[in-house]
């Protein structure tokens, strides 16, 4: 069987993974020019670092901007906390684009794909099928990242150098358009898993090189479908005869739309979830980029005003009591308190040690957190949200199984931790049941905003940092929970943006920014964001 050999330059594609051992076997040494093959280009797209939860990810990009959008993290209420790093924003854009050391370039990655796909006889187009579809639904769920933060991106055009050799300045794509792309192309993808047959070379091949959802065409069905149902529940506010429409088809016909977590067995992780584990010989952890900027408080909104009130499970895992050292002993601080959100920054330098930081089990110190690509518990607040509104099934059980799953998850990732920090043994069956009955169900009431924003909530709760640009997204689509934000001096930049502007290098180097020239700026919306 062949895989569409091309021969590029290595070092250019895959620059910054020679070292990374687990990988060595499934595609060529970057250091030298080699032949690359479909397969190959398919693992070094999910090789991101862009979607795991490391250092410069997290550093520069979340706990510099998205984090403190969504409150998901702690931070300094300095005169530019809402300003963009243009540089930082630039190396996010790009990694996007064309690989790098933190981010795989899934662009010109799948455009690579396409080019040595397009060589292939009609036989052997079959044997690699596989492979685009699944690549197809990798680049579609970082694509509609960048629309989330952006607007409108480069798409249709993006890339053509990998792929026919040509310098194009590519057009600006409208971000509904896109996204019409993205639901049209995750259909097709789920409907090519539901019925794929591989054979066992191809199989055997596809299991060794899906490092995400190691060659499970099931698994790859639902994670498609899942992308579809949050793309649709993204709309549903701009566009609701269709989301309603496409939603409820899904949600009615469980057979042809199978989920995440839909499996009848308990909820597990690692078998229900998508998620992208860090390589083998990864040891490094986010403590640094939690520290670099100030970012491991406890935010206050969370701990305070939603986990606290119900004596939250997660709170253990989420937090750490922290403490101040006094006559040269540390002292831990009585309970889970979390800095008021209303400090100035001198206020909050002085009392850092008097209030609760995010866990160093679970977080700071953990070399074996995945990045979260998808979760059964997004999945329940997904349905329970469409039920809500449209009928059809039960929200509040959805809603419930939600918050139930979160808590299974955040102690899953607690007990993922091989070194320092405190792993927690995850509460019994029946104390989460009894929690959730006595906790959690009691808030589902009141009228049908009342209902939704107890839904929304939670969700934004189980994104914390992990998913922040998710998170992001659905703070500026339903605009709930309603944070509250210290007011910068800075003229222009008083409170968040609602979307990003592009980086300075797009706007000089693409001719075709004049076409989106007057909505680059940081209060236009994303054409979702109608409420």
């Amino acid at each position: 069987m062949r895989f569409g050999k091309i021969i590029i330059s290595i070092g250019l594609l895959m620059i910054g993974i020679s070292c990374k051992e687990e990988l060595d076997d499934r595609y060529e040494n970057p250091d030298r020019t080699a032949d690359a093959t479909i397969d190959q280009f398919f693992t070094a797209m999910l090789n991101n670092n862009r979607v795991r939860p490391q250092y410069w990810e997290m550093s520069t990009f979340i706990n510099w901007h998205i984090g403190v959008y969504t409150q998901s993290v702690g931070f300094l209420n300095t005169e530019y906390i809402y300003q963009q790093n243009e540089a930082y924003i630039s190396n996010r854009w790009d990694d996007f684009y064309r690989p790098s050391a933190n981010g795989s370039g899934v662009m010109a990655l799948y455009r690579e794909i396409e080019k040595a796909y397009a060589a292939l006889s009609t036989d052997e187009q079959k044997s690699v099928e596989v492979f685009r579809q699944a690549a197809k639904v990798v680049l579609y769920e970082q694509a509609a990242q960048m629309v989330d933060m952006w607007g409108d991106i480069p798409f249709s055009e993006a890339g053509l150098l990998n792929k026919t050799g040509e310098v194009v300045y590519p057009v600006f794509d409208s971000d509904a358009v896109v996204y019409d792309t993205l639901l049209a192309g995750l259909k097709e993808a789920s409907e090519y898993f539901s019925s794929a047959e591989l054979s066992s070379s191809t199989q055997s091949v596809f299991s060794t090189q899906d490092i995400l959802l190691h060659g499970d065409l099931k698994r790859w069905q639902r994670y498609a479908n899942a992308l579809r149902l949050r793309l649709l529940m993204r709309i549903s506010f701009v566009n609701e005869s269709r989301a309603q429409a496409e939603v409820t088809e899904m949600l009615s016909n469980p057979g042809v739309y199978p989920f995440p977590g839909d499996v009848a067995a308990q909820y597990d992780p690692d078998n229900d979830d998508v998620l992208l584990q860090p390589l083998v010989n990864y040891t490094d952890d986010l403590h640094i980029a939690f520290t670099d900027w100030t970012n491991y408080p406890a935010p206050y909104f969370m701990l305070e005003e939603v986990l606290k009130p119900v004596e939250d499970l997660r709170i253990p895992v989420l937090y750490d009591k922290y403490g101040q050292t006094m006559n040269g002993q540390f002292v831990p601080n009585s309970g889970y308190n979390s800095m008021p959100i209303t400090y100035s920054q001198t206020e909050q330098q002085i009392n850092l040690e008097k209030f609760a930081i995010l866990d160093s089990g679970t977080f700071l110190y953990n070399s074996k957190l995945p990045g979260v690509l998808m979760t059964a518990s997004e999945v329940n607040f997904l349905k329970a949200e469409a039920y809500e509104r449209w009928g059809g099934g039960s929200a509040v059980d959805e809603y419930t199984e939600g918050v139930n799953r979160s808590v299974v998850f955040y102690y899953y990732l607690n007990n993922l931790n091989q070194s320092s920090g405190r792993k927690i043994a995850p509460p019994a069956d029946a104390t989460i049941d009894t929690f959730i009955a006595n906790a959690i169900a009691p808030l589902y009431t009141g009228t049908q905003h009342d209902k939704l924003e107890a839904i929304w909530t939670q969700k934004w709760v189980h994104f914390g940092f992990l998913q922040a640009i998710q998170s992001w997204s659905e703070l500026r689509r339903t605009h709930l929970p309603q944070l509250y934000f210290y007011t910068s001096p800075l003229t222009g930049y008083e409170l968040p943006p609602s979307r990003l502007t592009y980086p300075g290098n797009e706007k000089t180097f693409n001719s075709n920014y004049n076409a989106v020239a007057a909505k680059d700026t940081r209060d236009g919306k994303v054409f979702w964001d109608v409420q």
